[in-house]
This record gives C-alpha cells, sequence and structure tokens, in this order.
C-alpha cells in the first residue's frame, strides 16, 4: 500500500467516525483506525502522525488551486 492509499484511508475512516454516536472498540471502523495509525506509525518511526496530517493539508491546498 503506498503512503498516498494509507493516508487516504485513514481520511475516509476519520469522515466515518464523525457519524458515531458511542465509539467502541469493537466496532469494525474504530479498529481499523487504530491498525491504520499503527501502520502510519510504524512507516514514519518517532513521528506520530505528522505525516498525516501533513498529507491532509498538501491535500487541502490542492482541492483549493
Amino acid at each position: 500500500m503506498t503512503d498516498e492509499e494509507l493516508f487516504t484511508m485513514m481520511a475516509d475512516l476519520e469522515i466515518r467516525s464523525e457519524t458515531w454516536v458511542k465509539p467502541s472498540p469493537h466496532d469494525e471502523d474504530f479498529a481499523k483506525i487504530v491498525l491504520t495509525e499503527s501502520a502510519i506509525e510504524r512507516r514514519f518511526p518517532g513521528q506520530m502522525l505528522k505525516p498525516y496530517k501533513e498529507w491532509q493539508i498538501r491535500r487541502a491546498r490542492r482541492s483549493c488551486a
């Protein structure tokens, strides 16, 4: 999976999570978020979700252009 695909998946999961009424660790999307966060952190050690946040900013700039 490319960085772009990984970040796109995380963005989609974030959007879906905004509709949650009662988030639960047993929810499939919640589990996917945890796994995706872990994948990002493994790919970018010590940076946590910074690369994802930077990707979001670049994506927003492209959509405004």
